[in-house]
């Protein structure tokens, strides 16, 4: 298998303190110990956890948010959702994208009827809209499971209509499988003993949601892929190159991904969760030639992602205790890298918003 033809090594760029307002731990190897977040209580780690060599720690800049800290919104006839989307004379209909969820049903559920693709009872109301999620439907909220039955739910609901809802894999998808697969076996993580279990309470994994997990929601994570391209954006959910450590095409590295869970060896399942955690490969400097990397490869003239809150990407991340209370003022998708690449990750974790947008989106 050839991979990533071509392509030289992959820039990455070395977390700062401005991008996550976190302790210089994230640089250092040992364990991976839990800090309290303002207001909380210091608590043990139930299992130690090494940093592996390009792991991105996210517990801490994207903390977990409970249930009673979300905004409830309603579902049915007092919800007052947008026209239904606009239908094309022929061809293919509207293409729309959805940012990270990671649990949070209510605010997907709003989204969805803001753009008019889902009614107030929350049915498939757009025909032949295309419907793209970029992964990263569980942990940190409350509601994952009930987040991919409802993208379960509305592919068949709009596939009977015409249209489609599809979703990629993120690496909290990888999270939650190594998790419920491999649970406390060590893996080899590139800097000492690790294990899926602790990575996954320690990234907002939510036993809520591991209690309700079944079969099937197993089975459809573990069969999504991992990228694609459609009407010229290619659609992943990492903001990385490491894509192209998986094959030199979309079917490829679909077909690579797949047949790594398949073979269920929780070293080779954490190395691809290792390299889906990676982000910020097309900001700063040499971003637009990452970017380009991608698109040179599988194809496609714009790249969107989710996975790097936009917040974090722009150094504007609010504070967790503010005084206002405030969280950060996130009004749409980000676009940047030579404009090759947009952000979707809107940063539902830490009071932002749950991005959907139509493409194509100007510059």
């Amino acid at each position: 298998m050839t991979q990533g033809a071509g392509q030289g090594p992959e820039v990455e760029r070395t977390a700062t303190l401005r991008d996550f307002r976190v302790p210089a731990y994230v640089h250092e190897s040992g364990p991976y110990a839990h800090t309290p977040l303002p207001g909380e209580a210091a608590r043990p780690v139930e299992s130690p956890l090494d940093l592996p060599e390009g792991y991105t720690p996210t517990q801490r800049d994207l903390p977990v948010i409970n249930r009673g800290d979300t905004v409830q919104v309603a579902v049915g006839p007092a919800a007052v959702p947008a026209a239904p989307a606009p239908q094309p004379a022929d061809g293919p209909g509207p293409l729309f994208v959805v940012g990270d969820v990671h649990g949070y049903l209510d605010e997907l559920v709003a989204a969805l009827q803001e753009k008019g693709l889902i009614d107030g009872s929350g049915q498939w109301c757009a025909g032949t809209a295309r419907l793209w999620f970029l992964g990263d439907f569980t942990d940190r909220g409350p509601d994952g499971i009930g987040v991919i039955d409802l993208v379960m739910r509305l592919s068949a609901e709009a596939a009977a209509a015409g249209g489609y809802c599809k979703a990629l894999m993120g690496n909290h998808e990888l999270l939650l499988l190594g998790a419920k697969r491999f649970g406390d076996t060590p893996v080899n993580s590139g800097a000492g003993t690790a294990t899926f279990q602790a990575a996954w309470l320690l990234n907002g994994g939510q036993k809520t949601d591991m209690d309700r997990l079944q079969d099937h929601h197993l089975q459809w994570m573990a069969r999504l892929d991992a990228l694609t391209e459609t009407d010229g954006h290619l659609l992943v959910h990492s903001d990385t190159t490491a894509y192209l450590d998986y094959g030199s095409s979309i079917e490829e590295v679909n077909d690579t991904v797949r047949e790594t869970l398949t073979r269920n060896d929780a070293d080779e399942v954490w190395d691809l969760f290792r390299k889906f955690t990676k982000r910020f490969s097309f900001r700063d400097e040499g971003g637009a030639d990452a970017v380009r990397s991608l698109l040179d490869t599988y194809g496609g003239s714009r790249i969107v992602h989710g996975h790097s809150p936009i917040p974090y990407l722009l150094g504007e991340v609010g504070s967790e205790d503010g005084e206002d209370g405030a969280g950060p003022v996130v009004e749409g998708p980000h676009v940047y890298a030579d404009g090759l690449a947009i952000a979707m990750d809107g940063g539902v974790t830490m009071a932002g918003k749950l991005l959907v947008q139509q493409l194509p989106l100007d510059a």
